[in-house]
């Protein structure tokens, strides 16, 4: 279950987003998280409980920009605590990253204790905290290419967003099992790109 949401180039992505994850409720009522970015920062709000009580126009005025994703949690790896509420945020090499998810990664136990052998430091039981460890460990310089190497390292059905500063980032697992859908307001111009295998399943409506 979960359910995840993201929008670009948009300029009031947040309520945008609050609406998806509206419409996405059914797939997770424990908690529900967003993040934002403007160009220069990410900003983050989450809690335990519906997308409708969580968000209020206090919460709208904090979460500035044009690019934002949401996620609403059903849990199936990890307790059902705030501390596993997503988006979860890390700062690394590649600035700072938020991530949503949906699914299961079939081998993020042996993937965790081996990055706990290694002296990384969890801060939540969801096993989508291992996919961000790999992505800081990576020795790349792009964090595409870290995330292509990150990815080839797990295991499952999965679809992802990723936020950073000035970037959102969506990911399917590459035998498309977990929904992911991909399309554009008519009254806004651009284009949307996809690099790599992660890419190659996307699907671009009209």
């Amino acid at each position: 279950m979960c359910g995840i949401f993201g929008i670009a180039n948009h300029s009031d992505p947040a309520r945008m987003a609050y609406l998806g994850l509206y419409a996405l409720q059914h797939r997770g009522q424990e908690s529900t998280g967003m993040s934002s970015s403007d160009g220069n920062q990410v900003y983050t709000h989450k809690a335990m409980g519906y997308v409708a009580d969580v968000y209020d126009e206090d919460v709208f005025a904090k979460l500035k920009g044009s690019n934002a994703i949401g996620h609403t949690r059903y849990s199936t790896a990890g307790e059902s605590s705030e501390g596993n509420a997503q988006p979860i945020v890390v700062k690394c090499t590649y600035g700072t990253v938020a991530l949503v998810h949906n699914g299961n990664l079939i081998n993020a136990v042996g993937l965790r204790k081996e990055l706990e052998r290694q002296g990384a430091i969890f801060q939540s039981t969801s096993d989508s905290e291992v996919i961000l460890h790999l992505l800081a460990r990576s020795q790349t310089h792009d964090l595409l290419d870290a995330l292509a190497e990150t990815l080839a390292k797990v295991q499952g059905a999965f679809s992802l967003l990723l936020l950073t500063e000035d970037a959102l980032i969506g990911v399917r697992d590459p035998n498309g099992f977990r929904p992911l859908s991909i399309g554009k307001f008519r009254s806004h111009r651009g284009n949307l790109s996809s690099r790599g295998g992660t890419g190659r399943n996307c699907s671009h409506p009209r």
